[in-house]
């Protein structure tokens, strides 16, 4: 299973790939640790997104807790099954999935080989994987600039 930590625009920022049993709440905080954000400043580059936006599939106390330890305002809408009365400032009801589900229909357009999963072996399906996201930033770049 593909895992794909996304900006704004919806440029693949951070991948990461697990089989496809596995929970997708376990791999927030390796995603977020793997990137380091740009910033034209003098000192040290930061390492964390201001505030992350999901779907309600990953709200749950811990990822909230963790988020909030690394200094990242989770911006997740509740579950509906949670009956606890909301408090303090609400937060948007629309969470923008759109940007995530772009990055993966780039995949599947045209990166056929991901979706199909014709590579067996591990290290060349990363491979893959990073190459398809080179090769997205390189048209981003070359379409703005």
């Amino acid at each position: 299973m593909i895992h794909t930590l996304t900006d704004a625009n919806g440029m693949p920022l951070a991948n990461r790939t697990t089989p496809a049993n596995g929970s997708e709440r376990n791999q927030v905080i390796p995603l977020l640790d793997s990137i380091k954000v740009k910033t034209y400043k003098p000192g040290r580059p930061r390492k964390r997104v201001k505030v992350l936006a999901a779907d309600k599939g990953y709200d749950s106390k811990e990822i909230r807790a963790a988020l909030r330890k690394h200094g990242i305002r989770p911006q997740l809408p509740k579950r509906a099954w949670k009956t606890k009365k909301n408090r303090g400032r609400p937060i948007k009801i629309s969470v923008p999935r759109f940007q995530q589900e772009r990055c993966f229909a780039w995949f599947q357009r045209k990166y056929r080989r991901l979706v199909v999963r014709w590579e067996r072996n591990f290290v060349c399906f990363n491979a893959f994987l990073s190459l398809a996201t080179i090769h997205i930033w390189i048209n981003r770049i070359l379409l703005l600039g």
